[in-house]
């Protein structure tokens, strides 16, 4: 058995090369060889023509549209930076902070609010300044028709979250909104560390609920440690300022993606 299979393996490496010699020697296996060959080209270039003729041109130059798209846009985006500069003159003005202003100031460029801090009597006091938006209600002016301010009349409000803690235990949080001249609270309450976030603390009554006593007590307790009008009337026209630069920015980012 063992010497059988051995001239089966013997006659499998035979039996090939033969064939090879016999289509070298034989013209009728070359010539049929070679026919079948040019046919398989033949049906490869029909394939390739077909492929080409299943799509239209225009797809094929798809890329190219897609760049000449890209550049329209970019010009664009660069009419807007420059619609943006030309419009505010003051855009890269740089703010000095008045001498009375009692706060540290940090503007990190890129994000949505600046940050407020001092120490005050033991305590550490920081204040998170949100973007302005357009003053409604109340606050807006009124024209001689009784309607809201135009645009000219128009006047900003500035959202502010100010925490008042100490070496330890809770903090206050106030919500606070800032309008030229005056600042409302519109919400206080005890932040206790002893609480996860995951657990629902009692946040107090509404602000506007409380003793009207207790409501100008806890203004003036604010304004002692720095948060009043005359601290906020400058954080309006700083942050106006600043949501011009952000604007700026975004749309450079913008650029810079599209033309990567």
């Amino acid at each position: 058995m063992a010497l059988t299979n051995a001239l089966r393996r013997a006659a499998s490496r035979v039996v090939p090369s033969a064939a090879r010699v016999f289509q070298v020697t034989n013209p009728r296996y070359t010539h049929h060889g070679s026919a079948v060959f040019a046919a398989v080209h033949r049906r490869s270039d029909l394939s390739n023509t077909v492929f080409e003729r299943s799509f239209p041109s225009n797809f094929r130059h798809f890329s190219t549209r897609q760049s000449a798209s890209d550049e329209s846009l970019v010009k664009i985006i660069e009419e807007e930076i420059q619609c943006a500069l030309n419009s505010d003159q003051n855009i890269n003005k740089v703010e000095e902070l008045p001498q009375s202003f009692p706060f540290k100031l940090q503007d990190n460029p890129g994000l949505y609010t600046v940050t407020l801090t001092r120490e005050y009597q033991g305590e550490t006091i920081v204040v998170e300044v949100q973007m302005p938006s357009t003053v409604t209600g109340e606050h807006a002016d009124i024209d001689d028709d009784g309607d809201a301010g135009d645009e000219k009349g128009a006047q900003s409000e500035l959202p502010l979250v100010v925490r008042v803690s100490k070496s330890r235990g809770p903090c206050l949080e106030f919500n606070c909104t800032a309008f030229p001249d005056d600042i409302s609270i519109d919400s206080l309450s005890v932040r206790d560390p002893d609480i996860s976030e995951d657990q629902i603390g009692y946040e107090g009554p509404e602000f506007t609920d409380l003793d009207e006593n207790l409501q100008k007590a806890f203004h003036k307790y604010l304004e002692i440690r720095g948060v009043k009008p005359s601290t906020t009337n400058f954080l309006h026209e700083y942050m106006i300022n600043k949501d011009d630069r952000e604007y700026v920015r975004w749309l450079k980012n913008l650029k810079k993606f599209v033309e990567a």
